[in-house]
């Protein structure tokens, strides 16, 4: 737990004003006292407390020197040896010195004893003469012990289980990411001081030994940590610090991944980076907006969580303080926003908590989009430890995090637990598909766009992966999509599909073979819609409209037919006049568009050509189509 920094100089040199009155009668005592100041002044505290063991050694009454001990332990972060050593002062003397109740208080909360923490806070309080900035600080830390005893009665269910000797060390391992098929888990890992980022794969249902993710990104010179990484594990957001490029102490870089590889990290700039402190990178699902910690003025506290968006042409937009219903006067960090784009984790150890940093939800208000306030996750997840770097799996079951407090291998370590219903994000799935030669079957890069039908907004653009031909995305479940693939030299691809019965643990898989552009190739253009046995375009359709516009003009010695069918309901005139009437709108709509007519044709088919059984539904939706032909090339 975190205190002002005045406390702590208060509590470390408090006894100067003590010292005379306190002094031991034992000379040898207080000659080893002396040599522990002069030690602490020079801040060698093992020397230190080594002589002032040895000063309560020989006197073992010597208040002043309990205190000094004490204080020292705490400020090495070892709360459990500073406890006994405060408890000792009092045992002596009960009011040799008001901030020992602090000391005492701090240090019971930073081990879970939160009962006698809050006596202790309370008894601290008590005395006349605080100022204002410390009883802040003070009633802030009752309210965390009281909320902590409330939190400890009704625990919420946690199983964490630990990722294993293939991912945790002795060393620090922390700030876990995973792709959204879980099959990739990236992390950083800190030894020698170094900060690196390391990458495992899960095979037959376990992760394989970790390794180093990349020379490119990892270097012995600089800190290379805190990453973000887009769901489909092409780009990875990270923070490297002290670098001859940066523009402040840390600043975030981004990484593309080109097949196993992945590209020299670059500075994303200003305006995200300044000549403060920038990292903890999180990315949103679509890739415009980044959330992200930052020490720049002007924040709420010392630590903010701040988001930026992409612009056209591929600038960010001037960071937005996520505001004081997520930030506090303490410090927030480790953002993480999940593919919802709804819901935030991060950790923080200014909201009510059960110690050091608490992992935090808070969710977007659904008519204004602010967050709203956030939601402790609850005993045990968190605890008098610290818990940080939350990550959310895509289908919003599984938490990804680090912690020191579960007897791991060392340091802090990697653990995942189902996380509870009440805590979970939006249904999100994601879909998966590879892109390859119909003919020859080999992969390829090619641009793959999702299209959200019900809002007309792109989900996802992106290039399928050079080795493997893969995609990957993810996107909120319970709504249809529009697929389009393309490639130079090829025919597009079309299709629309529906998550709303889909199973989230399940992926949507598709495979998409790519025709090459030649006279008779035939494309099903699946994302251009009309009003029931109408001919007026749907709004949906223009994204399918200027894909074929866009071939149409890439590939001007192209001519086209563009061909309109029905199923076998209804009059058979009808339909081949239906058909004909949207097969002619098409046609007009790329006339419009400076498609010249003499590359175009046009023709309605009706019932005669289908391509599935008309006795179900879904036959008879797949022969409701429309279609173009190359007919010279």
């Amino acid at each position: 737990m975190k205190s002002t920094f005045l406390l702590s100089i208060l509590l470390l040199f408090a006894l100067s004003a003590f010292s005379q009155k306190k002094t031991s009668d034992n000379k040898q005592a207080q000659k080893a006292y002396a040599i522990a100041n002069q030690n602490i002044s020079y801040k060698f505290y093992d020397k230190a407390l080594a002589s002032l063991k040895e000063a309560v050694s020989l006197d073992e009454k010597f208040t002043a020197a309990f205190q000094q001990m004490a204080d020292i332990y705490r400020k090495l972060s070892d709360p459990k040896n500073a406890k006994i050593n405060y408890l000792k002062v009092i045992e002596i003397d009960p009011e040799f010195l008001p901030l020992t109740y602090y000391g005492l208080a701090e240090s019971e909360l930073n081990t879970g004893d939160y009962s006698n923490a809050l006596n202790h806070f309370e008894k601290y309080i008590s005395y006349p003469g605080l100022s204002e900035t410390s009883k802040k600080t003070v009633l802030k830390y009752i309210e965390d012990c009281r909320f902590s005893l409330e939190a400890i009665k009704n625990p919420v269910n946690f199983k964490p289980v630990n990722l294993g000797n293939s991912i945790n060390t002795k060393e620090q391992e922390y700030l876990p990411v995973v792709t959204a098929d879980e099959e990739t888990l990236i992390f950083t890992r800190q030894a020698n001081r170094n900060e690196d980022f390391y990458r495992s794969i899960k095979k037959d249902g376990s992760w394989t030994i970790s390794e180093n993710l990349s020379r490119n990104i990892n270097t012995a010179i600089y800190n290379e940590g805190a990453q973000s990484i887009s769901p489909d594990g092409l780009y990875m957001f990270f923070t490297i610090c002290n670098r001859p490029d940066g523009l402040g102490r840390c600043d975030i870089y981004l990484s593309k991944r080109d097949g196993k590889n992945w590209s020299t990290p670059f500075n994303i700039g200003a305006p995200i980076n300044t000549p403060g402190w920038e990292s903890q990178p999180s990315i949103s699902a679509d890739g415009k907006t980044l959330y992200f910690v930052s020490t720049r003025p002007g924040g709420v506290g010392g630590y903010d969580i701040y988001k930026s968006d992409l612009k056209e042409g591929g600038s960010w937009s001037v960071p937005e303080n996520l505001g004081p219903n997520v930030n506090t006067v303490y410090d927030e960090q480790s953002p993480f926003i999940h593919p919802d784009d709804e819901t935030l984790y991060f950790s923080s150890n200014g909201w009510p908590g059960l110690g050091n940093k608490d992992l935090f939800i808070s969710r977007k208000n659904s008519k204004n989009k602010t967050w709203q306030k956030p939601q402790n996750l609850g005993y045990p997840i968190n605890t008098f430890g610290e818990e940080s770097g939350l990550i959310i799996s895509s289908n919003g079951k599984t938490a990804f995090f680090a912690s020191d407090n579960k007897q791991g291998f060392g340091g802090l370590d990697i653990y995942s637990f189902d996380l509870p219903a009440n805590l979970r994000p939006l249904e999100v799935t994601y879909v998966k598909g590879s892109v390859f030669d119909k003919t020859s079957k080999k992969v390829l890069d090619a641009k793959v766009q999702i299209i959200n039908l019900s809002s007309n907004t792109s989900v996802y653009n992106e290039i399928s992966d050079v080795e493997t031909g893969e995609f990957m995305a993810t996107m909120a479940a319970g709504k249809t999509y529009a697929l389009n693939v393309s490639k130079d030299g090829y025919l597009f691809y079309s299709k629309n599909f529906s998550l709303k019965n889909s199973e989230l643990n399940k992926p949507y898989n598709i495979q998409i073979p790519l025709q090459k552009i030649e006279v008779g190739g035939m494309v099903t253009l699946n994302n251009i819609f009309f009003e029931t046995n109408k001919f007026y375009l749907l709004p949906e359709s223009k994204v399918e409209l200027q894909d074929l516009i866009n071939f149409l003009n890439d590939n001007p010695k192209i001519s086209v037919e563009i061909a309109g069918h029905t199923d076998n309901l209804g009059d058979e005139k009808m339909n081949l006049t239906l058909s004909e009437s949207r097969a002619k709108t098409v046609y007009n709509y790329l006339i419009n568009n400076k498609i010249s007519a003499t590359r175009l044709t046009y023709k309605g088919y009706g019932k005669s050509k289908p391509v599935a059984d008309n006795s179900t539904e879904e036959g008879r939706k797949n022969n409701r189509r429309t279609e173009f032909k190359i007919t010279k090339n």
